[in-house]
């Protein structure tokens, strides 16, 4: 029939879609603030001479684009079309 989807197999968790109603109420840039720190924090240290720490920090940059990615994707697209 046109116009109705069957049920799919695997739906969202009650975990992952909690987590997403939170973080959907931060705007956007705010994941790129938290990677621009983790950047500027990271050379800090670099400049402090904390090398191990530096490379510690820094590695978070790019967890908190891909988080923030995630995050845009899901408000625009939504993660489960089926729950209310």
């Amino acid at each position: 029939m046109l116009g109705t989807r069957a049920k799919p197999e695997h739906t969202e968790g009650t975990v992952a879609r909690t987590i997403e109603e939170q973080t959907a109420k931060l705007p956007s840039d705010t994941w790129l603030w938290m990677a621009g720190g983790a950047i500027a924090t990271s050379m800090t240290l670099k400049f402090m001479g904390r090398d191990k720490d530096a490379l510690f920090v820094g590695q978070w940059a790019p967890t908190f684009l891909i988080l923030g990615l995630y995050n845009k994707i899901v408000k625009v697209a939504g993660s489960d079309g089926y729950n209310d």
